[in-house]
């Protein structure tokens, strides 16, 4: 059917909508929907930001960057969709939407990535091959090693690739992301801010360089940061180990770490043990190595755990760096970076019977190296007993398979409160500025940041990622002067500091006695990802943008990655704007499969969003997301998405009734008369004073429970009530009241509808307006007043008789079609009196041929339908 109407005069300014000629489809279907909307919303710019907007009108967003080198699941694509629900409904509430997509490609999952792709790895000792083509057939077992430039170009060619499939599921997903103003990590903008920022941190003494022990991936070959480990269990077993008194008399530790006994420093008890109180201030020497090392006291030594006296190594845990630190202990370490032990015989191991026994170690791993010492062990005696199997929790890194080791490195560090109260409470009250939804999260970063016990390591020994601007001039024997960095100037940035050379040298002085040497080292990638405000925003590149976008709105991010991406964030933004990133932070909970595991590829429990997206629609998936609320986690269920995908379809079925069948079109609710038609918009007002107040709360599953239960009953109950009176052909003023409601009904759940499901409510709003749904303003109860005030009361007394006529047929098992000769409603008068005002309806609706009698019993306290039916042939 097609039809042309205009907006009356009445028409308040909220619905006053350019409306062209209706053309509903005779067959409405879901499928291929992503396909046309999203690619009209391309073409038309329609989630474009407006940056003339001022800043009291913008709502900007920082978006977390997927990591290009991995891949995404259900979880992803719910925690996304969470976002996308309040830009769309700040951009209908009338604000300019600053929502920008941003790639995490540089860092160690990125390198893995182009390893394993092309089958290659970096050697930085290899020069620059320009015409170096990678393997067409890649070998995992033999992987061809090429410089790190030709790595690097590695690297960009294949984070592009990836970028272009993520967006290309994002954008069938449905995102609001204006897409003009997307970034990366490792792109020019990125390591300018980056740059910038880190200079600006070292001028002001928040970034520091420091030789420490230091946590370190020997499979990586780099140092890992506080909030990257994961204790995890690790088989092991409790060596019962005896040190010599000088009398002759044996002091028992235990010790899971026997490899490390050539490392140990001292052995350490607590000040109030008994046991232990005459041996602190006397020396033991250790079994095997003859090496003598002090006994001492320490309050952080465990009476009840083992023996209660510990062996202190330098390192087998952060609580030997405690003791290392705060007892001023010397540095013994045995293992390197590659996880051996050292193939040069320590000077503290160089004497008899010491270096024999070192010789067996030389270049052994820890697992060898530990098996040849309990050997020896065995072998003098010093072994109590065989050892004991236990299971321990240990570090790890969370993207490794072994043990952290420490070894001592030099490295970049930002300060973040871990070894300052003063820096600790500034960021702890930063996290008070915050509005966290929900609210208890806030307790996780609280604790986290309670609970750093150093700073941030911000320095990894990796390839793909933003070099540090920093030069080492060299001494006259060609060692690097660590106390007088080179710099550059920060018209000079981005720069890298392997291929430039510092003012006042040139090239050829690099390497050689009297010159110079490039920092080798990269930031760690949330070292980048610390500054996505100011990235995105246009710090230091665009003035004129960062000053109407910063501080921004909101962030959002899982649970997990507060300690990490949100709190860099929040330290990143109080040293170098003196603010907090954002106002608000919505943390979303985890998707987690039927045993409630949190989905991660490497387990083999995630679920690819192209298949559900593929299967029930994107409308369906975003259904389902929604109904997921932030903070919670929510196991995942694949029929779910059928009760989304049937919603979906209701829209356009319930949508080509009104529109098509019923053929009302005229946006008027001032000629709304029929109490039961006010009652309807009045009820649809509370709803949107609900969504609205969900919506504004960052509730969104309330705002969706709220219009979609409000839709159900619209389709079920009151398109059933009116569609006689809409249907008839002699109009009057009943047939155009009901028409009306219909029109101003459906147009207002469209918009309420919007945010959760775009493509179905886009497709419905193209029927009937011009422009886009998502470009109209959310529906408001201003809009609803020109209809005379309605009891939303009656709506319920209404739907009860109608309930109760259906009850009825249900319990004589006849069809709905069944006609019935006599009718009584009974119940309380006002209720009675409500349900009366729809007689008409409710005789249409319920095939009430004979009698329909509304009758007041005082006894009663809800309606009462009974009814008998009508004789057939």
């Amino acid at each position: 059917m097609t039809d042309t109407q205009r907006p009356s005069s009445g028409q308040s300014s909220a619905t006053a909508t350019a409306i062209h000629a209706v053309d509903v489809p005779e067959k409405p279907a879901l499928e291929g929907l992503e396909a046309k909307w999203s690619e009209r919303w391309r073409a038309d710019d329609t989630y474009a930001f407006d940056r003339s907007q001022s800043r009291d009108n913008v709502y900007s967003i920082d978006t977390p960057p997927p990591t290009v080198s991995g891949s995404l699941h259900v979880g992803h694509v719910f925690s996304y969709t969470h976002t996308d629900l309040i830009a769309r409904f700040q951009r209908m509430r009338g604000k300019s939407v600053f929502y920008p997509m941003g790639w995490d490609d540089n860092g160690l999952p990125t390198e893995r990535r182009v390893q394993n792709y092309f089958g290659v790895r970096c050697d930085p000792s290899l020069p620059y091959d320009p015409d170096f083509v990678p393997p067409e057939k890649p070998d995992p077992k033999r992987e061809v090693p090429i410089s790190r430039p030709n790595f690097v170009e590695l690297c960009e060619q294949l984070v592009v690739q990836d970028e272009q499939i993520f967006e290309e599921v994002w954008r069938k997903v449905g995102l609001s992301v204006d897409w003009s103003q997307y970034y990366t990590t490792i792109g020019p903008k990125a390591q300018r801010v980056s740059q910038i920022a880190f200079l600006r941190n070292f001028a002001r003494g928040e970034a520091y360089l420091q030789e420490a022990p230091t946590l370190w991936d020997v499979t990586f070959q780099t140092a890992v940061a506080q909030a990257e480990l994961e204790a995890r269990e690790y088989a092991g077993a409790y060596h019962r180990v005896a040190f010599h008194r000088p009398d002759g008399e044996r002091v028992f530790i235990e010790t899971t770490r026997p490899e490390l006994i050539p490392s140990v420093v001292a052995l350490i008890a607590h000040p109030d043990d008994e046991r232990y109180q005459p041996l602190f201030g006397t020396t033991v020497t250790s079994p095997v190595f003859g090496v003598e090392i002090p006994v001492l006291a320490h309050g952080a030594a465990e009476p009840d755990k083992g023996a209660g006296i510990a062996m202190c190594c330098t390192f087998g845990d952060l609580t030997d760096v405690q003791w290392w630190r705060e007892l001023d202990l010397p540095v013994r370490t045995v293992i390197g970076r590659d996880g051996r032990m050292s193939r040069e015989t320590p000077p503290w191991l160089a004497h008899e019977p010491a270096a024999s026994a070192y010789e067996e170690l030389k270049g052994k791993t820890a697992f060898s190296a530990r098996e040849a010492i309990v050997a020896k062990l065995r072998e003098s005696g010093d072994l109590d007993g065989e050892p004991t199997p236990t299971t321990r929790m240990t570090n790890f890194f969370e993207k490794g398979d072994k043990p952290l080791e420490i070894v001592a490195t030099r490295q970049w560090y930002i300060r973040n409160g871990g070894r300052d109260a003063e820096t600790r409470g500034e960021m702890i009250a930063r996290g008070a500025d915050v509005t966290w939804i929900p609210a208890h999260m806030k307790h996780r970063y609280d604790n986290w940041v309670g609970g750093l016990n150093g700073d941030w390591l911000i320095s990894r020994q990796r390839f793909f990622g933003i070099p540090f601007p920093v030069w080492y001039p060299l001494d006259a024997e060609g060692e690097p002067d660590y106390d007088h960095p080179l710099l550059p100037r920060e018209d000079e940035l981005p720069l890298d500091p392997s291929t430039v050379a510092p003012n006042g040298y040139t090239e050829d002085q690099r390497g050689k006695p009297g010159g110079f040497v490039g920092d080798p080292d990269v930031m760690d990638t949330w070292a980048t990802s610390s500054l996505t405000p100011q990235i995105a925003g246009g710090w230091e590149t665009d003035d004129d943008l960062f000053q109407r976008v910063f501080p921004m709105d909101l962030c959002t991010n899982a649970h997990d990655i507060i300690r990490t991406w949100l709190f860099s964030r929040v330290v990143r933004a109080h040293y170098e704007n003196h603010a907090t990133p954002w106002s608000h932070a919505m943390i979303s909970g985890f998707i987690v499969d039927p045993d409630r595991k949190k989905m991660s590829k490497s387990k083999g429990n995630a679920v690819v969003p192209d298949a559900v997206l593929d299967k029930y629609g994107s409308d369906a998936v975003r259904w389902r997301a929604a109904m997921a609320r932030p903070g919670l986690d929510s196991p995942f269920d694949e029929t779910q998405m059928k009760v989304g995908r049937r919603l979906a379809m209701k829209v356009l079925n319930a949508s080509r009734f009104v529109l098509g069948g019923v053929g009302a079109t005229a946006l008027d609710a001032g000629v709304v008369t029929e109490a039961v038609d006010r009652a309807l918009l009045a009820r649809l007002g509370e709803v949107v004073t609900e969504a609205t107040r969900a919506f504004d709360a960052y509730d969104y599953t309330t705002a969706l429970e709220t219009a979609e239960k409000f839709f159900w009953a619209f389709c079920d109950d009151y398109l059933e009530l009116v569609k006689e009176r809409a249907y008839a052909e002699q109009g009057g003023p009943e047939t155009t009241s009901a028409r009306a409601t219909l029109t101003t009904a459906l147009h207002v759940q469209l918009r309420l509808l919007a945010p959760f499901l775009p493509y179905v409510t886009e497709e419905v709003w193209s029927w009937w307006q011009e422009g886009s749904v998502h470009r109209s303003s959310w529906p408001t109860t201003a809009e609803l007043a020109d209809a005379a005030p309605g009891d939303a009361a009656v709506l319920d007394a209404v739907a009860a008789a109608l309930a109760g006529i259906r009850g009825a047929k249900s319990t004589a098992k006849v069809s709905m079609r069944a006609e019935l000769a006599r009718v009584e409603v009974s119940g309380p008068a006002a209720l009675v009196a409500a349900a009366e005002t729809a007689a008409s309806d409710l005789r249409k609706a319920g095939k009430v041929t004979g009698d329909l009698v509304f009758t007041t019993q005082l006894d009663l306290d809800a309606l009462t339908v009974t009814a008998e039916l009508a004789a057939t042939e």
